[in-house]
């Protein structure tokens, strides 16, 4: 048995597929007694996305394996400060006498200063971070850039210990003043097995062929909402210059996009080579990602991009604009090539001229070796020793300077396991 175990409660504004297997191993793990209190609903049940402009509800399990809690929404449901404001939040955190609350709700919304405040009474660890890797806001706007050079600093160091997903995270921690041994680097990943498991089931030739794909071509693969920022007009563009004669292009997302998208297929000469399968949920997506012989992201902001992860898993290797948080971790240390500048059609179109069969092949190898080193065990094994450093912290910092005294667990309204 461990020595100590923690009391942790994760707040969270909505149930997300990708961290629910993080909360199911965490929750299993015999150092942790996990509580998640979500502030939301959205994604556990069908809503309208704003970003796939579809009422989307996913389609694998988001609450099972763990205890969670769901604090009612006071606030619009905005992007504003008072979209997320979950007062409640105060009662939870305050009568569950946790040892340590880890926030993943964001600094812009008013549930993350009421988490902040009573932990600071309750002398909780309090433990926040950022998958930002860059100052830039997505809108280019240079003045929110020199406000977050400004106020950053003071945020990260209301944080306990500060918990980021990437390299690209953490070293801009530290730019910013946030001592190294502050920050832990907790790998932004999926659920690997899951992944690797759907994938060995999945009939490759019947999927390409219901795309119309022979053995002999290359499917490359865009996999993503069909958004301005994700640059899916860059890929058909390059698509185009590459003229690769034995070549298919699919589409799998949605967004605003898309009919300008099929525009520009037929207007370049190129329908009968593109395929737009609208939004793919979870459950289909290891088909999409196991029949495809390439993915590319050619995103000008994303700061990880877990889609990354789930093609590598996959078996399918990935080019990225080098926007893309995921490709200096992922990416880059398998084929620094595959790496190009974003906005930069011609060099897209020069990585595909130069694929083919038998390079994928191995480069699809070499990133299963690769992904398997950035999994849910080393995130978890990174945020149970942020979680001991940040107790520990909080610990010594208490009046007695002893360990805060044993907690009690209290009943939330509404827990499922």
């Amino acid at each position: 048995m461990p020595e100590r175990r923690y009391r942790v409660l994760a707040i969270a504004s909505h149930p997300v597929q990708y961290m629910s297997p993080i909360f199911r191993r965490l929750a299993a793990h015999p150092e942790i007694d996990l509580q998640v209190a979500y502030c939301s609903l959205r994604g556990a049940e069908p809503a309208l996305d704003q970003g796939f402009g579809i009422t989307v509800g996913w389609d694998v399990p988001l609450l099972d394996g763990y205890f969670w809690t769901h604090v009612p929404n006071r606030g619009s449901g905005s992007q504003s400060f008072f979209g997320l404001y979950n007062p409640g939040l105060w009662k939870v955190l305050r009568k569950g006498r946790y040892d340590a609350a880890l926030c993943f709700t964001g600094y812009r919304c008013a549930t993350f200063w009421i988490a902040r405040l009573v932990a600071r009474i309750s002398r909780t660890a309090f433990l926040f971070g950022t998958d930002s890797t860059a100052l830039a806001s997505r809108d280019g706007r240079s003045w929110k850039a020199a406000l977050k050079k400004l106020f950053w600093p003071r945020l990260f160091r209301l944080a306990t210990q500060v918990i980021v997903p990437s390299s690209g995270s953490r070293d801009l921690m530290l730019s910013l003043g946030v001592p190294a041994d502050h920050v832990t680097l907790t790998p932004y990943s999926v659920d690997n097995d899951w992944w690797l498991e759907q994938a060995g089931s999945v009939d490759r030739r019947a999927v390409r062929s219901s795309w119309g794909a022979t053995a002999l071509d290359i499917v490359i693969l865009f996999c993503a909402k069909l958004q301005p920022w994700k640059r899916p007009l860059d890929l058909i563009r390059a698509f185009a210059k590459a003229d690769l004669p034995n070549a298919l292009l699919v589409y799998a997302g949605e967004g605003p996009l898309r009919e300008q998208l099929e525009s520009e297929a037929v207007s370049l000469g190129l329908a009968a080579r593109v395929r737009f399968l609208g939004f793919v949920n979870q459950s289909k997506l290891p088909a999409v990602y196991s029949s495809a012989d390439v993915m590319v992201l050619p995103s000008e902001h994303e700061p990880f991009a877990v889609v990354v992860n789930e093609a590598m898993c996959c078996g399918s290797p990935v080019i990225a604009s080098d926007r893309v948080g995921a490709a200096r971790d992922l990416i880059a240390p398998v084929c620094a090539e595959f790496v190009y500048p974003c906005g930069d059609i011609d060099a897209l179109a020069s990585i595909l001229r130069g694929l083919n069969h038998s390079r994928l092949e191995v480069l699809a190898r070499a990133y299963d070796v690769h992904i398997r080193s950035w999994s849910p065990e080393q995130n978890i094994t990174a945020t149970i020793e942020a979680i001991r450093l940040a107790v520990s912290r909080a610990d010594g910092s208490s009046q007695s300077g002893s360990p805060t005294p044993g907690k009690t667990p209290v009943t939330p309204e509404k827990s499922r396991g």
